[in-house]
This record gives structure tokens, C-alpha cells and sequence, in this order.
């Protein structure tokens, strides 16, 4: 149960930029524990707060600004947003999955702690995401079925149809032939699902309307492509040092990328051509979107 009075944590926060309150946020929400089990939310809290960029509650918080709700508010499901995303670096990491030793430039959770504490620490994040936005204080300060609908959404995207489903697809592919557009199918599921999420759930706390829900899918998909195809190019391109986890992962289990199909050129282009799309789809909105139009173009020239 969320005991603590998260009305009052907001009156505090209300001169909080966006990210002090986040972080301000998810310190409240993990610091709700059992003495019996403080192993489990130690591993919870160390994946959380492992340096993440918090982009999921960032895009969350600035839809709903753009389409005139209350952001701080909003702020409380892009924290749920960040619980389902942590808990699936850190099942992704696991041996039965990725078997990735590092995440963040830290040693992964299932490292750090066992495999045992970080499965179910997973586990613990998936289900607190769900409490903080349908908990009695949540749905004091949201309309309830704001709320449920957000939930809901974002239920479908972290789920068989979504995020998981795209997981399963990475795996079966594994060491076998793929192609273009599989990948581009795992791509939206495993990675865009959870950005679409975070911006329409921002969109529908706010009440906007579907034409602008369905403009903020079509950013969030298109910049959810070129996030991983720039990632799977720095897989190429750059290092462990600078990407804080391993580099030639893909490579080395035997995935087709874009990048292996494409190569870096014709991946280059087809990235800047989906940036180009994402802003294409701000137009849809009345307010100030620079901040989503400079994050779009961040997103495509970044480094790490």
C-alpha cells in the first residue's frame, strides 16, 4: 500500500523541475518496504536508480503539458512507466534471456544481488507500477476513469501484445535468418510499445482527444524505431565504455540487426527519415512542442 500522503509530496514538489519530481517520486513510491524482505526492494531500488535518463515519465509529463493537464499528476503513471521499463532491463539482462553482466556501467541486477532476488524484483516493480496509479491517492487527485484507462494502455503495451510479445520474437529469432521487417515488428513491441505508452498515457490523463492520441502513437513509434536503430549502430560503432554496457552483444548471439541486413549507411537515412515523420505527427498539437522536436533530434544524433 502507498502509505504516505502523495498530495503532500506534490504541494512540496510544486517549484520542482520535471525530473527532481520523478526522482523525487520514485524515492517515495521505493521506499514503502518490508523489513523481512529489504533484499527485494534494495534490488528494486538498485535498478532504479542506476542512472537511468528517465525519458519514459519525461515524454509522459510533456504530453500532458501539451495537451493542458495537470502535469504533476501525470508525473505519478510516468513513474509507472519507469517501474515496467526497469523491470524489464532487468529480466532482459538475465541469463535465460540476454545474459548481459552489465547494465548502466554497473554490474546487472541479477549480478549484483542473485537471479533469483532480481527475477522477482522484476516481478515486485510490474506490480507496484499498477498500485501507484490505480492507489486510493492516485485516483483522488486523477478522474478515475482517466486513470483506468491509462492503465489499461499501458497493461496492453507492456504485455503478449506489446513489449513482452516483442521479447518473445527477439528470442525465436535468434541464430535463424530474419528479416527487415520482423525486425522492425520486434522493434515496435520490444522498445516503441513502452514509449507509446508513456506518451499517450500522458495525452489521456489530460483528456485530449483521439486525433491527438493518435498523433502521439504515431511520435512515439516513429521514435522508438529510431532509438534502436541508433542503438543497434552504436552496438557497432562505439564502445562499452561509452554505452555503459556490453557492445557486439547482437553479433555475438547471432541476431540479425537492420545494421547486419541494411548496413550503417541505408540505417542512417532510414532513422532520419522516421525523426522526420515524429515531428511531422507534433503538428497535430496547438501548444509549444520544441521540447518533443529537440528530444526527437536528440534521440537521432546521440552518442550513447
Amino acid at each position: 500500500m502507498i502509505k504516505e500522503k502523495l498530495s503532500e509530496l506534490l504541494t512540496e514538489c510544486k517549484n520542482c523541475t520535471d525530473t527532481e519530481l520523478i526522482e523525487k517520486l520514485l524515492s517515495h513510491y521505493l521506499s514503502q518496504r518490508g523489513t523481512l524482505y529489504d533484499v527485494l526492494w534494495d534490488s528494486m531500488e538498485y535498478s532504479v536508480s542506476a542512472g537511468g535518463k528517465r525519458v519514459r515519465p519525461m515524454l509522459t509529463m510533456e504530453f500532458c503539458r501539451l495537451c493542458g493537464g495537470n502535469v504533476n499528476s501525470a508525473a505519478v503513471f510516468g513513474c509507472a512507466v519507469e517501474f515496467i521499463h526497469t523491470y524489464s532491463l532487468i529480466h532482459d539482462d538475465l541469463p535465460c534471456m540476454d545474459n548481459d553482466d552489465m547494465r548502466r556501467g554497473k554490474p546487472s541486477n541479477h549480478i549484483a544481488f542473485s537471479e533469483d532476488t532480481a527475477l522477482l524484483a522484476g516481478d515486485a516493480l510490474q506490480s507496484l507500477a499498477f498500485e501507484v496509479m490505480l492507489s486510493e491517492e492516485t485516483l483522488s487527485l486523477v478522474e478515475p476513469s482517466l486513470a483506468a484507462r491509462a492503465a489499461g494502455y499501458l497493461a496492453e503495451c507492456a504485455g503478449a501484445n506489446g513489449m513482452v510479445g516483442g521479447q518473445v520474437i527477439d528470442l525465436l529469432y535468434e541464430d535463424k535468418p530474419s528479416t527487415t521487417e520482423i525486425i522492425r515488428e520486434i522493434h515496435l513491441l520490444k522498445t516503441a510499445a513502452l514509449i507509446r505508452a508513456a506518451c499517450v498515457m500522458g495525452c489521456i490523463v489530460a483528456g485530449a482527444d483521439e486525433v491527438k492520441i493518435k498523433a502521439a502513437e504515431k511520435y512515439a513509434e516513429c521514435i522508438g524505431l529510431t532509438f534502436q536503430i541508433v542503438d543497434d549502430i552504436l552496438d557497432v560503432t562505439s564502445t562499452a565504455e561509452e554505452l555503459g554496457k556490453p557492445i557486439g552483444s547482437d553479433l555475438e548471439n547471432g541476431k540479425s540487426t537492420l545494421v547486419s541486413l541494411l548496413g550503417l549507411e541505408e540505417c542512417r537515412k532510414l532513422a532520419e527519415n522516421y525523426t522526420g515523420d515524429a515531428l511531422e505527427a507534433l503538428e497535430s498539437f496547438d501548444g509549444d512542442t520544441t521540447a518533443l522536436k529537440d528530444f526527437a533530434l536528440k534521440l537521432l544524433n546521440r552518442k550513447n
